[in-house]
């Protein structure tokens, strides 16, 4: 019973905001969200190029209006000074809860500490706020890398010349990064020609340029560890162009709709990636949001499990995208994370 009452009230979430009511749902909701309309949250971005950013968007704006509640959106486009203003902004707004998606540490610790001081709810989303009452929504992204790395090396060997893509001081690549260094530890033939890595605007192409480089200089790398798949889209970019397919695999985390045509093209040097659906963990960076509002405890750390996906699976299945994989993979619907029994769910 407890599943379907929370799959019907999914369903009238979802059906209700869409008429701008909410009104249906609020007898059954917890205080403040009783009072359909009445909860301001902003979601504080500082990454947003790239599929895995609009899914993550889509996933916000959907369990946003499945609970009845006014969503405001502030996208700094990597301009860290930028995301800490708006949270001030924010603040100003009155808002009651504000999840932070990504950013650096540095810039967004104070800030974060300031909506926490003015008695307003956070919650963040792959950044290290480093504040205790802020609750870290994940993917688990060490395990990302390591899943990755495992399939590494179950295609390769334990012997390989590497290229590395890496921006030091995000908080996911950082998790990631982890698991780089522990194989490498574990794996001494494995050895690292090069590194690489920007977040400069437009991603796969600027990391493109850099991994195009580092091909001419190290010919003879042949594996690509690139955890994030906006790196890799630009590694394989340059290998396509260097005419390296049948030389050269791509290992990486995250995946879209675009990402699944990628790994699928014939000869595809990307070889897998590992991935939560970004749209579910936009979902339940929402979902425990709400619980903190409604005086639960969502705990320090909401993970979310990812899944391998490698391109011989996505060939077996023909999975053309995100649809398709949802379907043969049930976790990329939906995770049962940060799910009471009052939470109205997006419907399905």
């Amino acid at each position: 019973m407890k599943l379907l009452r929370r799959n019907v009230l999914g369903l009238i979430g979802g059906a209700a905001t869409a008429l701008g009511a909410g009104a249906a749902l609020s007898a059954d909701m917890p205080a403040p969200f009783d009072n359909a309309g009445d909860v301001k949250i902003a979601l504080v971005r500082y990454l947003s190029t790239g599929d895995f950013f609009q899914a993550y968007l889509s996933g916000v704006e959907t369990q946003a209006a499945a609970l009845g509640v006014d969503l405001r959106v502030f996208d700094s486009r990597q301009d860290a000074a930028l995301q800490s203003d708006m949270v001030d902004q924010a603040i100003a707004l009155g808002v009651d809860g504000i999840v932070i998606q990504h950013g650096l540490t540095e810039s967004m610790k104070d800030a974060a500490q300031r909506a926490v001081d003015a008695g307003i709810k956070v919650v963040a989303f792959d950044v290290n706020v480093e504040n205790a009452a802020i609750p870290q929504i994940e993917q688990s992204d060490y395990l990302l890398g390591k899943l990755a790395l495992e399939q590494a090396l179950e295609d390769n060997g334990s012997t390989w010349e590497a290229g590395y893509v890496y921006v030091p001081g995000i908080a996911p690549l950082d998790r990631r990064h982890v698991a780089w260094e522990e194989v490498k530890a574990a794996n001494p033939n494995i050895v690292e020609k090069v590194v690489i890595g920007t977040l400069d605007n437009p991603i796969a192409n600027s990391n493109a340029n850099q991994a195009r480089a580092a091909l001419q200089a190290n010919p003879n790398i042949n594996v690509f560890f690139a955890p994030y798949d906006e790196f890799a889209k630009g590694v394989k970019i340059a290998v396509d162009e260097a005419g390296m397919t049948d030389q050269v695999s791509i290992y990486s985390a995250d995946v879209s709709t675009a990402d699944i045509a990628a790994m699928r093209e014939p000869g595809s040097a990307w070889k897998a990636t590992v991935a939560t659906n970004p749209a579910v963990v936009g979902e339940v960076s929402v979902r425990a949001l709400a619980m903190l509002l409604a005086g639960e405890d969502p705990g320090d750390s909401v993970i979310v499990p990812p899944t391998l996906i490698t391109q011989s699976f996505l060939n077996d299945k023909d999975i053309k995208n995100m649809g398709d994989l949802a379907a043969n993979m049930p976790q990329f619907a939906h995770a049962d994370v940060a799910t009471p029994d009052w939470m109205p769910l997006p419907a399905r």
